[in-house]
């Protein structure tokens, strides 16, 4: 607008400022109404463009003022006729607005203050006349050249644009030689940078002209509310800067250094969204020139278009890799998988299906393909999966740990196989089919069989074998016991008897512990229940112990009420194993103390003991069969059953038992045991 700028310092003709001719009177009198005249016709003639308020018509009235003061008198020479608005046309170039739409807008013009001087009669002279008709000429003339120039500067760009656009496969291409067609454009520029939107922030993504190779090797990333870039971003709108390097918003050194003159800046849009932010700038002008500005914003304009789908088949092409890379993933561990697998559609027609599937089925994968699984699988087999592949399919829901078998025949032996069938849902959640996994449990099957059989052997054995033993055990015994009433034996013969009869006592509760690791593995072992108190109980036990034991110390502490309905025989069992166990592995200067304590609805009994703890090793296999609490000489005095049997019977009374054992802390067992209640109901 500098040409309207000249125009309002030029002084006025006339009376002091004053319109003096009835031209001046009328322009300054009736300038609303041409206005409004000109933005109706304009209207009538356009009425799908809907660009009333334009530069122009913002412009008339101040020019209609301007030319009011400066219509020449009658006998004045004519003044050097002023044009309306240089920036008009550039406006309505970068609306897209044709060259024929401006020249209609300055026709309109004319004929508006022609009718509007028909209207008030007035009829000017001859020369004022011409020096109107001039001055829009003129106008027209300077609209029209500018549109014409700045037209072509701009098709010269956005052909090389375009060119740049082919020849670049990505955006990391494409975006340098923008800013170069950029640069080549706009003569003043010295350097142009584009910043791209990433996330919550800004990320130079191209520079050239000065200071370009040392902003990249920065790397500048910027918030979206810092500095320049960031204000730009925020308001969505193109900011000129003059003296840029000495902007407060500035956050680059590296501009500041460069002594930067005259920036501008335009925000980068797609749909209404931030694309990012571009930069031009000199270091020898202090402004751009309008055109300069509508170069700078339509390229970018057009640009950003290929900006967004470049960044769209990057992303694409990254997610095809990844999918690609995936897919062949995939496939390598369906086919290295040792595990049968296949898809189906909804009509139960095989989509894909592994090798080892196709092993276990029998045909090779290409016979699969394309065909329903009563055309693929055995008969037998077609009727027992396809109720169960329908129901997934109509439920939705998963079927786990199927299993099912192929009977035995002549020569061959029968086969195994566990199932497991998943849904197969679409984009919308809807089940498209279903996926099959299938594993050959057939060896499994025959390992299961013979372990068990050799179970069921094992424990018939030490059944027979525990049974027999009995008797010939009860006669050592009883041979021992009569012996040892014999008067007549010497000192040695009595410790030799003495010594079988211990032994034949440990054999015998060997062989109870056998007989009841035998009796567990069938449902647990049987209790009788009673009405028991647990006090006077472990009070007999331990009497009976510390005979057998008269040179060690055991102890009995009781709390509250013992009493509860449980098997006598087995708690006593479980006070015999517990305390012969701590005799065995404990400190034998320290007592052995034995507690039953009141838990309200049940009662503890613990025993602890001093000495070494047990390794944490061992700890976690102590309740195991055969697996002996210690090593050394101690671990060959029983079979590993005791502790064993001793949590067999805290679950057959729906209690439990666990140990504690740690440095400078002894050994405790506690077996906690519900109270009961009366068998019999009464």
């Amino acid at each position: 607008m500098q040409e309207q700028e000249s125009l309002a310092a030029r002084p006025p003709h006339g009376m002091g400022g004053q319109a003096s001719t009835a031209l001046g009177r009328f322009l300054r009198t009736h300038g609303d109404a041409v206005r409004a005249e000109w933005a109706s016709t304009l209207s009538e003639r356009a009425p799908d463009l809907a660009l009333e308020r334009t530069l122009l018509y913002d412009a008339l009235p101040g020019f209609l003022a301007r030319l009011a003061d400066a219509t020449p008198a009658p006998g004045d020479g004519a003044p050097e006729p002023q044009p309306c608005s240089d920036e008009h046309a550039l406006q309505r170039l970068e609306q897209g607005l044709s060259l024929e739409h401006v020249v209609l807008e300055y026709t309109l013009l004319r004929r508006a203050l022609h009718r509007g001087m028909l209207r008030v009669g007035l009829q000017p002279g001859l020369d004022e006349l011409e020096w109107l008709h001039e001055v829009l000429d003129r106008g027209l003339a300077r609209a029209t050249a500018l549109y014409t120039h700045v037209h072509e500067r701009m098709l010269e760009a956005l052909e090389r644009v375009s060119e740049a656009t082919l020849a670049s496969e990505d955006l990391d291409g494409f975006l340098p030689k923008l800013l170069r067609v950029l640069q080549d454009a706009v003569p003043p520029v010295d350097g142009a940078s584009i910043l791209l939107r990433e996330g919550d922030g800004l990320r130079l993504r191209a520079a050239v002209g000065v200071g370009a190779n040392e902003a990249l090797a920065m790397g500048v990333q910027l918030g979206l509310d810092e500095g320049v870039s960031g204000h730009v971003a925020h308001a969505r709108r193109p900011l000129l800067v003059h003296e840029a390097a000495r902007h407060p918003e500035l956050r680059s050194e590296l501009v500041r250094q460069l002594g930067v003159r005259a920036a501008y800046s335009v925000p980068l849009e797609h749909e209404g969204a931030l694309v990012g932010v571009a930069h031009m700038c000199s270091r020898t002008v202090f402004d751009f020139s309008p055109s300069d500005q509508l170069l700078f914003r339509v390229i970018l304009t057009r640009a950003t278009n290929f900006i967004v789908q470049a960044e769209l088949a990057g992303r694409e092409r990254q997610a095809r890799a990844s999918a690609q890379r995936s897919l062949a993933q995939l496939a390598t561990l369906l086919e290295a998988s040792p595990v049968g697998i296949g898809l189906l559609d909804r009509e139960l027609r095989v989509q894909h299906v592994n090798e080892a599937l196709a092993r276990l089925n029998g045909p090779p994968v290409a016979e699969h393909l394309g065909r329903t699984l009563r055309e693929v699988a055995p008969p037998w087999a077609a009727e027992l999966l396809e109720p169960l592949f329908h129901q997934v399919l109509d439920t939705g829901q998963p079927v786990s740990n199927h299993e099912f078998s192929r009977p035995p025949r002549p020569g061959v032996a029968a086969s195994h196989w566990l199932g497991n069938y998943y849904p197969v849902r679409g984009g919308e959640g809807a089940v498209v089919g279903l996926s099959c996994v299938v594993v050959d449990i057939t060896r499994q099957k025959e390992v299961e069989t013979a372990l068990r059989r050799s179970g069921e052997l094992r424990e018939q054995l030490i059944g027979v074998v525990g049974h027999d033993l009995r008797n010939p055990l009860s006669a050592i015994s009883a041979s021992a016991t009569l012996l040892r009433r014999d008067g007549t034996l010497s000192a040695a013969s009595q410790r030799g008897v003495e010594r079988i009869r211990t032994s034949a006592a440990r054999m015998a509760r060997m062989l109870n512990d056998l007989l009841d690791f035998a009796r567990s593995t069938h449902g647990g072992l049987p209790v009788q229940r009673e009405r028991v108190d647990l006090h006077e109980l472990c009070r007999g036990a331990l009497e009976e112990l510390q005979v057998a034991h008269p040179r060690r110390r055991l102890e009995l502490e009781t709390r509250g009420h013992g009493g509860g309905w449980w098997d006598p025989d087995r708690l006593v069992q479980v006070v015999g194993n517990l305390v012969g166990n701590a005799l065995h592995h404990g400190d034998p200067d320290a007592a052995v103390h034995v507690r039953v304590q009141d838990l309200g609805d049940d009662v503890a009994l613990s025993v602890h003991n001093e000495g070494e703890p047990i390794p944490a090793a061992l700890q976690a296999t102590l309740f195991q069969p055969f697996r002996p609490g210690t090593t050394g000489k101690a671990a060959r005095r029983s079979v590993g059953l005791g502790l064993y049997i001793v949590q067999q019977v805290a679950r057959a009374h729906g209690g439990a038992v666990e140990v504690h054992s740690a440095p400078g802390e002894g050994t405790t067992f506690t077996v906690r045991l519900p109270r009961g209640t009366d068998p019999a109901g009464t």
